[in-house]
């Protein structure tokens, strides 16, 4: 069979499973099976491949009409320029968590010390560091499956050693299993989090690429989505130097409602950033003296 035969055969199989983008998906899965590029369809369509890459891309095809992300079946997602290691025990990277990561790399100078809580692929801290001089950083998460992906993409691409240990040493990252700051220690110049803010009652309204293949508790944020922000709020005065600035993403409903918690907390000069799509996607804010 040619390369664009199967293409066309995926494709039909992901249209008629309902899966939206599926020509895209097919295509996408075809060059991670035959390790081609996007032009091979167009300049290399007649050529054969091998039995071996039919069968894999049968099953892939046949595992995404089942809705497993596209990224789970890759093992791969792209986020700020880097190529992050997913798997079903963390949370897919999203565009529009680049929001959060160009706001606070604006306000993030050589030297500082960052805190990632529900860190989860460590896409958030990784990037940080990777565009920044001489920073450091700790990374929290309550799945110890979720920081063995966090620490294999932070050993990959800032090229090191990573620690998991209780202390940071004299390491550049440190991913710790905690319960937010359960076992952090020290004083932190910038905190960022991408936290769970989906209602309970929304969790299961979702797609389910996301209901039934991401993890559960990196989705829900209790009733009204705001358990985590309260906790951290509550939390953060012991770890965040006073002038220190607390970023946040936020669902697209939830950008008032979040500004004025922090501001009860006592941060200043909070503002509310939008996504490219127009939505309410990060508050932040400074930690008044």
């Amino acid at each position: 069979m040619s390369y664009g035969e199967l293409y066309l055969e995926g494709k039909g199989a992901l249209e008629a499973a309902g899966i939206a983008e599926a020509e895209l998906d097919a295509r996408l899965l075809l060059e991670y099976v035959c390790k081609t590029d996007r032009n091979a369809l167009l300049v290399h369509g007649d050529r054969q491949v091998t039995p071996e890459q039919e069968k894999c891309f049968r099953e892939l095809i046949r595992r995404r009409g089942e809705r497993i992300p596209l990224q789970q079946l890759t093992g791969t997602q792209d986020f700020m320029g880097l190529e992050f290691a997913v798997n079903e025990k963390v949370l897919i990277p999203r565009q529009d968590t680049e929001i959060l990561v160009e706001e606070a790399l604006r306000c993030l100078h050589d030297g500082m010390r960052v805190l990632d809580l529900c860190t989860g692929s460590g896409c958030i801290l990784i990037s940080l560091l990777q565009y920044s001089n001489n920073c450091t950083g700790v990374g929290t998460d309550v799945s110890k499956e979720a920081l063995k992906v966090a620490a294999e993409n932070a050993g990959r691409l800032l090229g090191e050693h990573v620690l998991t240990g209780s202390g940071e040493g004299e390491k550049r990252i440190c991913f710790l299993q905690s319960d937010l700051f359960e076992k952090v220690e020290g004083m932190f110049d910038m905190i960022v989090s991408n936290p769970p803010y989906i209602r309970t009652r929304v969790v299961d309204t979702l797609m389910p690429e996301v209901r039934d293949h991401e993890p559960r508790q990196a989705l829900d944020g209790g009733e009204d989505g705001l358990l985590f922000y309260r906790e951290i709020l509550r939390g953060c005065g012991n770890y965040l130097k006073k002038g220190g600035m607390l970023f946040f993403e936020i669902g697209y409903d939830q950008g008032e409602t979040v500004r004025g918690l922090m501001e009860q907390a006592g941060f200043l000069e909070v503002c509310v950033v939008k996504d490219y799509g127009g939505m309410d996607r990060v508050v932040c804010g400074t930690l008044g003296f």
